[in-house]
């Protein structure tokens, strides 16, 4: 990927420090929605081992939420007006994809929330580099990824018919997620100007997109590969 060259001021334009808040902010409320999901999780956790286990997950949750926090607040942001108005999309896309199993949960934490952070990684390469470091630094995996692939995968081996709901759920969650991210981009003019730039900021091209959605979808495909199961 080519990435753009970045101001020595990136915030001197208005547009794009509002893009930026955007971004954080869509990122703290889901970040602030994975700690409660993430903790709830705990609660149906078939184990002491597993409830533990997504016990730390959900405190590193918050402490991302905390890091996002911290820059808004330096770059003079209201905390709460950046994550309102991404409240009620990503509200309503938990409301849609409930899971009804634990090991549903933890598919839709695995495959959910990795297509979101790779979108954010994506758009992070349009930043400049103190936000992206900070991008990556809160999208690090703290032991969900192989947590989830092995308890899913020893699931399916205990018992193959959960494979075929499991993949029709996780093809679910990607056209969940992509239906959120558009309904989004469309409402948030400045938060897509991050990739399809503005008229003071080089944005991506129509083929840098493409290959973008292409990446997303193999990233997407790994994962489902992961657990066992076609995507």
């Amino acid at each position: 990927m080519t990435q753009p060259p970045v101001d020595d001021d990136p915030f001197a334009d208005p547009e794009h420090r509002a893009a930026v808040v955007d971004l954080l902010g869509a990122m703290a409320y889901g970040e602030l929605t994975a700690f409660s999901r993430l903790a709830a999780d705990a609660e149906l956790a078939p184990t002491l081992a597993d409830k533990a286990s997504l016990g730390r997950q959900s405190a590193g949750e918050f402490r991302h939420y905390e890091l996002l926090e911290d820059r808004l607040r330096e770059m003079g942001a209201d905390v709460r007006a950046a994550m309102q108005p991404f409240v009620t999309p990503i509200d309503e896309f938990h409301d849609r994809t409930r899971p009804s199993t634990w090991l549903e949960g933890l598919v839709k934490a695995y495959v959910g929330d990795g297509i979101a952070g790779d979108f954010y990684r994506e758009v992070a390469e349009y930043l400049d580099e103190r936000t992206r470091e900070l991008v990556h630094e809160v999208l690090q995996d703290m032991g969900q990824a192989d947590f989830a692939v092995q308890a899913v995968r020893a699931a399916v081996e205990r018992d193959p018919s959960v494979a075929g709901r499991l993949a029709l759920w996780g093809r679910r969650l990607v056209g969940e997620a992509l239906s959120q991210a558009q309904r989004v981009a469309a409402e948030r003019d400045a938060l897509s100007s991050l990739l399809i730039g503005s008229a003071t900021r080089r944005g991506a091209d129509l083929a840098e997109i493409g290959r973008m959605f292409a990446r997303l979808t193999e990233e997407h495909t790994r994962r489902m590969g992961r657990l066992g199961m076609s995507a």
